[in-house]
């Protein structure tokens, strides 16, 4: 049950960086791989951290991958938005 809970995280993550329009392009499949594999990965941590675990939901645990996935896309997106400006000046 927490590792369902740590991929609806990251997906709600990935869900609320798909309303922000600056940076958005046709590339949704990579932002959602990153936004579970950031989930999964930071979720690992906070159950190393002793917040839940895998088969316990903690909200804790939940919010760690939640804002995690949610910084990760936000840098790919500045970082693929200025390399985007840079080439079409």
């Amino acid at each position: 049950m927490g590792s369902a809970l740590w991929l609806v995280s990251g997906t709600l993550a990935f869900v609320l960086a798909r309303l922000v329009p600056l940076g958005r392009g046709r590339r949704w499949p990579g932002e959602l791989a990153a936004a579970l594999v950031m989930a999964f990965v930071l979720s690992v941590v906070a159950t190393a951290l002793d917040f839940g675990g895998w088969r316990e939901p903690d909200p804790r645990a939940a919010l760690f991958a939640a804002l995690g996935s949610g910084a990760i896309l936000g840098i790919l997106r500045v970082t693929t938005h200025n390399s985007r400006s840079e080439a079409n000046p």
